[in-house]
């Protein structure tokens, strides 16, 4: 473990928090991050980034990169996107992993820190398009556990792999637990 790493796990022990989980074993991936309820879960995600000694960059609405804001999200990884425009994000964000012989980033599928009944659907055709694995990575406040499983691949054979992804986000309670994302059962 580098010294960064060292310095981030003593962080993250000290408020309490855990890493669990499956480390990361692809050149790429996409990490998708849920439940995203507070701006909290964008320091906790750093930490955890340092953590896994991993350059994970972020995808963020464009309108938080303007002026000196923008300029800090730049250099923390960030990678402003119109998402008023949806034709075309897939293909652009996946032809980001073409430029990169390793490259992570994360992605909240929520799309928003307020409640939603499901999740966007964008994450999973990027990592379909770009063909990387995706890294379910659940930021738990109830329990201050990141955790994080995977590679799951992008299977378009398997009906139920995008309920089986929104199932394993159910319940996790994030830092606003009412903003948390549950599953809703389409056939109740």
């Amino acid at each position: 473990m580098h010294i960064k790493q060292v310095i981030a796990k003593k962080i993250l022990a000290l408020f309490g928090w855990e890493v669990t989980g499956d480390a990361p074993c692809t050149e790429k991936g996409l990490f998708v991050v849920a439940p995203h309820t507070h701006w909290q879960d964008f320091p906790l995600g750093l930490l955890v980034r340092q953590y896994l000694g991993l350059n994970v960059r972020f995808i963020a609405k464009k309108s938080l990169f303007s002026g000196v804001k923008g300029r800090v999200f730049r250099l923390l990884g960030g990678y402003p996107v119109d998402r008023s425009r949806s034709q075309g994000y897939v293909q652009s964000v996946a032809a980001i992993f073409d430029q990169h012989e390793r490259f992570y980033i994360a992605i909240a599928p929520e799309g928003t820190r307020r409640k939603v009944e499901r999740l966007k659907t964008g994450f999973y055709y990027i990592a379909l398009e770009a063909q990387v694995p995706m890294y379910l990575t659940a930021f738990d406040y109830s329990k201050k556990k990141v955790h994080i499983t995977g590679p799951v691949w992008p299977d378009p054979s398997n009906e139920n792999q995008f309920d089986d992804i929104s199932a394993h986000f159910s319940g996790v309670q994030g830092r606003v637990p009412a903003y948390s994302f549950t599953k809703i059962n389409e056939k109740e």
